[in-house]
This record gives structure tokens, sequence and C-alpha cells, in this order.
């Protein structure tokens, strides 16, 4: 069983000493940086392909080199390491990460079934970055956004353009890092030979790289670092071998003149090729949406004193030899390999190789990790998620996405085989993250971190412009590759806006056709049918009141068990719930009902549990809400206000982190050993409550309970042992079913959408979570239809 839950909590408390962040600092290497250092590889080749040609008057590679520079300066450095990174949502970064800090304070969520009582959630709230007083302009910025649902939907749509994009990422940057890796083969074989070699290659390499990430990538991960430090030393170290070799006064043009004499010599094809100049910092994003694996201080200290000094060497050493040769051979392409001496090519090239393999797997890992994320919130069909380790929270593999990405990534690499190309689809959604990372920091910074609306304009008018000006130079090229990003993206923000809203309009369709209380509680104890034994677990996605699948149920078969749970398992956006704090129980109507509420919260990174522990946490919590008394009746015949009945709700934690609490054995011995059992339980601390044996269960259940605590009264005691007996006849669990139509004088488009697109997803998605690890044998499906 993965312990994952209990891990990322203690590894949080562990106070960080300098020795933790070093190996952290340098473990992010392999997994965080792979993609921006494997760019020299493409940078000066994507710029030079067509737009500007290089001249003996050097004002190209030098103005080129000043743009490389202050754009690696900014962006990577100024913006993200000393701004965005301290944006995370309690350690977590990325762009569904700012989404759900909004969600938080500005109360956006598109969540449709969250409660007061997720706020209380210690994870919940964060402090800002300035006063508590939210000024006056973040107070009414805040009451506009929670009153126009038109602009909760616009910022949703902003959120999943980012994540869209960052999908496409995945597919493109694999392509251009390992095709670019392996054109280093052109310098060393005949021009005829190497158009045959290249492109099999390269789709070699990326079929090996999708078909081994089912291993996960705990397995060859300690080899990540050693590549990218190696990598990042061979690159430098080339790099100023070229400057004191070729032009040790190529610093000089690190000054931004030479951008304007760049601008004023090349105008409108400068301005084009700043889409192959943006490809020197594709990645940078990554050290914002890895955030949750590592630290922001060693994240920091990574980047400063390894990943930006090499970068910036790698790029000078390349302007100093392209500065003394200017008539190269027809043969060959102005690109990172030109510059390497002659007799490290093949040495570098493997490295090259490696490291591009590396910086994919990164960018693949991502992707499947925000794809998790946009599931748990909801926005995007369910998807089999596997753990590949039980030790390193966030490793996960999911098939289908994988195999997606793997058929996309080789289309485009047969489809383009040139770097140019490849290299503009790469560089718009990179620059189309960063934007929507922008917009979003802007926000955030006004009303999460409390500060002056100056500061957040000055932020999305600085970084906006630089963005904005390579964002219009990369989709200048739409019909010369960047056309695939947004094709990608377009058909991504389809599903996930789909699927969004057909979920949407089902849970609303719940709560409009949910059953009163008031109709339930007038039946009686018996609710009016015949109560058998055992439990029956009815899955529901209503935080309240009860749902129409159960009048459906009892109508056509009026029979249940003697003790009903509804349970509900949500997701909060919060990126972890604390796994004290996971279970919120409350009763439905008077004690004698045995009616029970159970709603089970969990944050959109983390592991949702899919073995029998659930189904003990399950009864345990409940056990000890009854035994400690704080379960209330959450409804009454006269109030059946959803706010009331949450306020009656208690937080209870799940077995494993309450030693203090009721625990629940089984016992599948004999009569005789169970009596021996008794005898021990009865000299220890702990004190037991047994059910009768009249007759010999198949199954024995205890609640063994702690000796400390207070003396519990008669009708807790009867709750408990009838619990018990209804544990041991067994449980049921109740799954709706549902077909969701659209109603009767619907619109054209709503009628398409939900009868054709969110129905198609419907069926070629998987249920839910908690549907796969239900025994068959116990389940009961219940259809019905959802007109909505």
């Amino acid at each position: 069983m993965m312990d994952l839950e209990g891990g990322v909590y203690a590894n949080r408390a562990k106070k960080e000493s300098w020795r933790t962040v070093l190996t952290l600092a340098y473990q992010s290497l392999g997994v965080v940086y792979g993609d921006l250092s494997t760019s020299p590889l493409y940078v000066y080749k994507s710029t030079f392909a067509e737009d500007i040609q290089h001249s003996e008057t050097n004002e190209e590679i030098y103005g080129v080199l000043s743009f490389v520079f202050w754009t690696l300066t900014l962006v990577p450095l100024i913006k993200y390491v000393f701004i965005v990174l301290k944006a995370d949502d309690n350690g977590e970064g990325g762009t569904f990460a700012l989404y759900s800090l909004l969600c938080r304070h500005a109360r956006v969520n598109s969540l449709p079934n969250c409660q007061s009582a997720d706020e209380e959630l210690s994870e919940y709230k964060k402090d800002g970055g300035g006063s508590t007083e939210i000024p006056s302009f973040g107070s009414r910025l805040k009451s506009v956004l929670e009153k126009h649902r038109v602009l909760q939907k616009i910022l949703l749509v902003l959120a999943l353009i980012g994540t869209c994009m960052v999908i496409g990422d995945g597919v493109l940057t694999p392509a251009i890092s390992v095709f670019s890796a392996v054109s280093g083969l052109e310098l060393s074989m005949e021009k005829e030979h190497h158009k045959y070699v290249e492109v099999p290659a390269a789709c070699i390499i990326l079929v090996g790289l999708f078909a081994l990430q089912h291993y996960g990538t705990h397995r060859v991960g300690f080899l990540f670092a050693p590549v990218v430090v190696i990598w990042l030393l061979c690159i430098s170290a080339i790099g100023l071998y070229n400057i004191f070799h070729w032009n040790p006064h190529v610093y000089q043009a690190l000054s931004p003149y030479y951008m304007y004499k760049f601008l004023k010599k090349t105008q409108r094809g400068g301005w084009m090729s700043l889409g192959g100049i943006l490809l020197c910092i594709t990645g940078s994003e990554a050290m914002f949406a890895d955030l949750g694996h590592f630290s922001q201080l060693s994240i920091k200290i990574a980047f400063t004193s390894m990943v930006y000094p090499s970068l910036i060497l790698a790029y000078m050493g390349q302007a100093a030899y392209l500065s003394r040769h200017h008539l190269i051979e027809s043969d060959y392409r102005i690109g990172f390999y030109v510059s390497v001496p002659e007799k490290l090519r093949w040495p570098v090239l493997v490295i090259a190789i490696l490291a591009a393999v590396v910086g994919s797997q990164a960018i693949i890992t991502g992707t499947f990790s925000i794809i998790k994320q946009c599931s748990a919130l909801g926005c995007f069909p369910r998807v089999k998620i596997i753990h590949t380790s039980s030790k390193i929270h966030g490793q996960i593999y999911i098939p289908e996405i994988n195999w997606i990405l793997m058929l996309l990534c080789l289309a485009v690499t047969i489809g383009f085989r040139d770097t140019n190309r490849l290299g503009n689809a790469s560089g718009l959604a990179v620059i189309t993250v960063m934007l929507v990372t922008t917009c979003l920091m802007s926000l955030v910074i006004v009303l999460c971190w409390n500060q002056s609306v100056f500061f957040a304009i000055g932020f999305i008018f600085f970084f906006g412009t630089i963005e904005a000006l390579y964002f219009s130079a990369s989709l200048i090229k739409f019909l010369q590759g960047a056309w695939v990003p947004i094709a990608l993206a377009f058909i991504f923000l389809v599903v996930m806006y789909v699927w969004h809203y057909g979920t949407l309009k089902k849970y609303e369709f719940d709560v409009q056709n949910k059953i009163s209380i008031n109709w339930l509680l007038s039946l009686g104890p018996s609710l009016g049918i015949v109560r058998v034994r055992g439990i029956g677990i009815i899955h529901t996605e209503l935080v309240s009141g009860i749902p129409a699948i159960f009048s459906h149920f009892v109508t056509n078969l009026p029979a249940f068990h003697q003790v009903l749970v509804f349970l509900c398992i949500k997701s909060v956006p919060v990126p972890h719930v604390r796994p004290d704090e996971r279970f919120l129980v409350g009763h439905i109507g008077p004690r004698e009902y045995r009616l029970y509420r159970c709603i089970v919260r969990y944050g959109y990174r983390d592991v949702h549990k899919d073995d029998m522990d659930f189904e003990k946490d399950l009864l345990c919590s409940i056990a000890e809400s009854i035994r400690t008394g704080k379960v209330g009746i959450n409804a009454t015949p006269n109030d059946n206000n959803s706010e009331k009945e949450e306020e009656k709700m208690t937080v209870v934690g799940s077995s494993a982190t309450h030693p203090e609490g009721i625990r629940m054995c089984d016992d599948d011995d004999d009569d005789a050993d169970a009596d021996n059992n008794a005898q021990a339980a009865g000299t220890s601390e702990l004190k037991e409550i047994r059910s009768p044996t009249l007759v010999r269960p198949r199954k024995r259940v205890r609640f063994i309970v702690p000796a400390e605590s207070p003396k519990i009264d008669r009708a807790e005691r009867e709750e408990l042992k009838e619990l018990m007996e209804a544990r041991e006849a067994g449980i049921a669990y109740i799954l709706g079913h549902s077909y969701v139509k659209a109603k009767a004088g619907s619109s054209m488009f709503k009628k398409l959408v939900i009868n054709y697109g969110y129905d198609f997803l419907r069926r070629n998605s998987r249920g839910p979570s908690y549907a796969l690890c239900v025994p068959h044998a116990s389940t009961l499906e219940v259809g019905m239809n959802y007109l909505v």
C-alpha cells in the first residue's frame, strides 16, 4: 500500500538544512532545467533560418546575443525567480496553482460543490505578501469578479488556455529537443545520407522515450541530474574556449545598444526573427510548475549559480565563433554543433541526446501532472492515473495521454522534419503560457498579496509588453508551423470546456432535483420501507440534501439497509488536504434514523486511496464522531438550510492519523480465539465494544475504544453496536449511472455539446476513481436519465 499521504506532510514539516537545500538544488537540475538547458541546440539555428542573414559586420549576431542575454535576465531570472515563485499555492506551482489561489481569495471557484467548511482547512488560507487589509481597488475587483459569471468564465478559459498550451508544449518540446540533438549528425556525414538518418533516429529515440514512461522516472531519475550537470559544464566550457580563442571582446554585445542597432538594420526581418530568439527561455515555466517537488530556495540556487551562467557562456561562445566565421559552407547551417571543436563533436552529440531526453522527460511528466490537476478540478475527462513511485509524491503515469502525446510528437517530427518550423510551433506555445501566467499573476498581486494596483499594472505592463512582442513575432509565423500549438490547444480546450460544462449542468440537475429532507423525515425511522441488515453506501456528488437517485431506487424497490451513508468524494481548490481533516461527518435526522452524511475531501494533487483502508477509515470516522458525541442532528423538519446542515458536521481524521481515536478490527478467528482477544484487550489500555454473539457471523468486527475516552452513554453504545452489526452483515455500494441529455427546447448549441460532445467523452472516459475499487459483488448501479 502506498503511503503517499503522510510523506507529503512529513517532508514539508522537516526543517530544511543547507545540506537538504543544496541536495534539492542538485536534483532540480535534472527535473526542472533539462528543457531550458538544451535550448542552445536550436536558438541560433532557428533565428538565422529565414528572416535575417549573418553578415561580416556582425551586427546581426551581436544583436541576437544581446536579445538572448536580456531575455534570459528579465524573464527567467527577474520574473520567475524573484517574483512568480513567491506565488505558490501551499508549495505548489503552475497555471492551476495561480487559478486555485484566485478561486479561494475571490470565490470564483469552478467547482460547484464548495462549502464554507472547506475554508477552515489548514491549507485553504495563505497569508498574503502585503498588509492584511485589502486595498479599496482590490476589494472592488474582488466583488466585481464574484458578481459577474462572465468574468469568472473568462478567468477559467484563460487558465485552460495556459493548460492547453502546456499540453501542446508536451508534444513539441520532445520533438524539437531530440530532433535538434540528432541534427548534429549533419556535420559527420554527407548530406544525402544525413536526411535519411536524422528523422528515423529522432523517431526511434522518441518512441523509446514514451515507451519507457510506465516504468516511472524514479528508476532512472538518479541519472537525470548528472546528465544535465555534465551538459551544462560541457556547453559552458566550450563557450569559454570559443570566447578566448575566437573573440574575447564578445562581452561588449551584452549592451542593450546592440539590440537597437540590430532592429534598426534588420527592421521587419529582425522582428520576425524574435520567434527564434524566444526559444532561449523555453522551459522557464517548469521552474514554477515543478515547484511542488522542490523548494523556492533550491530552485533559485540551481538557476542563479549553475543554469544561468552556463547558458550565458554557451550563447556568448557561439556568438564569438560565428563572429569570426562568416563564409559557412552551404551544406551546413548556423547551429550549435558548428561551434563545437571537431574532435569533441561525437561525445558532445551523445551528451546532447541524453540531455534532450532528460528535458523531454521533465515536460512529459509535467503534462501528466497538470492533466491530473485539471481532472481533479472537473476540467478534464477522468483518465487512468498510475503512481509509479511509492516514495516520491507526484510521479504519475497516464497511459492514454502518453500514447496520444507520442503519436502527436511523431506526427509533427515526421511532418515538419525541420528545426525551424518546430521552433515556430514550440515558441508560440511557450510564450502563450508565459502571457497567461503574467495575466493571472497581476490578479494574484492585487487579490492575494494585497499589494497596490500600481505594482500589478507595472508588472503586467513591463513583462506583458516583452512577452507580447515575442508573441506577435511567433504568431506571424502561423503558416510556418505556429498553427500546430493553436490547433492542439483548440482541440484540448474544446474537450476541457465541454467536459466542465456537462459536469456543471449534471450537478445543477442534482441540486434542483434533490429530495427534501423534510419529506424524508416525515416517513419516520423506517423511512416507509423495509430496513434490512447491512450498510448501504450511496455515492453522490451532493454535499447537502438527498440525491434523487435514492428516491428513484426506493420507489422501484422499497427496501434498504439498516445504516445508510450518503458518501460524497470531492476535490477542493487546495493542493493537499491533511489526512486529519479528510472526513466531514454528520447525521441526517434523529439518531434512530441511522442516516449519515460523509464528505471526503481531496486536494488537486492528493492521492485517492484505492484499497480497503478507505472503507475502514470511513467507518472509523463515523464511529469516532458517534463516540465523541460531536455529530448532532444536521437537519430538522423545520430547518432544511444547507448552511445550517453544514454547521452541524464535524471534521474527523482518518484512523491512521488518529491513534487516540476508535480503531476497527476484523476478527476471523473462532469463538475461543475471540474470547482470548477480548481478555487481552481488557487488560490493555484499550477498551472494546463487540457485537453480541447470538449468531456466529462470518466476519466479526470490533471497534477498539481508547481507555481514556469519556464514558459512552447508552444511546451512543447502541448506535455503535448497530453500526458493527451492520458492518458484519456486509456493505453494499450504490452507484449512480447517469444518462445526460439536453432537455426539450434547448438551443442547438447546447444539444450538440451535451448530446454528442459530453456523451462521447463520458462514454470513452473512466468512471469515478472510487468506483474502480468497489467490489463488483457488492455493487449496485442505478440508472437515471438527466434532462439538463
